[in-house]
């Protein structure tokens, strides 16, 4: 069945690097998508939901995107492996601008800002990286594919916790 939208225009060398991911991907390059994985690439620590990001478009005095069409975008950004889906700790999506190697890479969600850290430094990544290897091999071998191995702690970040405790040392007692 052929395509009903025309084939995207070759990326010429000097285009947008926005422009180069959406056609490399098989997307095509509206002002929307350009939008969306621009805050998303411009904001690579910080995941959102489909509200947060919307208000966030929505304060860069644009033109609004409409909810659906949003999350139309972001499902399509999401399927070519351009945004990261996570679900969080009350079952909401978070989206981001996929980490560069995002097989095993063990990072730290604040449940507070939603910030992603990489815990690469802080932990053995080495061991935990043949741990994923192994793991999706093994899965590979049984027939499973396209998978990607997601570790994750969740908490609150320093920042947020030293945040919290000077608030609640400057609140005084409760009465």
């Amino acid at each position: 069945m052929a395509s009903v939208y025309p084939p995207a225009p070759p990326v010429l060398k000097g285009d947008d690097p926005i422009d180069a991911l959406l056609s490399a991907h098989g997307l095509r390059r509206t002002a929307a998508a350009r939008r969306v994985l621009g805050w998303l690439l411009a904001h690579p620590d910080t995941s959102y939901t489909h509200a947060q990001l919307q208000e966030s478009l929505a304060g860069d005095h644009a033109e609004p995107l409409d909810r659906v069409t949003l999350y139309r975008l972001i499902d399509r950004l999401t399927q070519v492996g351009l945004l990261l889906c996570r679900v969080d700790s009350q079952r909401v999506r978070r989206y981001q601008a996929m980490p560069a190697s995002v097989h095993a890479t063990p990072h730290f969600e604040c449940q507070t800002c939603h910030r992603d850290s990489p815990l690469a430094g802080a932990l053995h990544a080495v061991d935990l990286e043949k741990a994923a290897q192994t793991a999706i091999e093994s899965l590979r071998a049984l027939g499973y594919t396209d998978m990607h191995l997601d570790f994750a702690v969740k908490g609150v970040c320093a920042d947020c916790a030293t945040g919290a405790a000077s608030a609640s040392a400057n609140a005084g007692p409760a009465a």
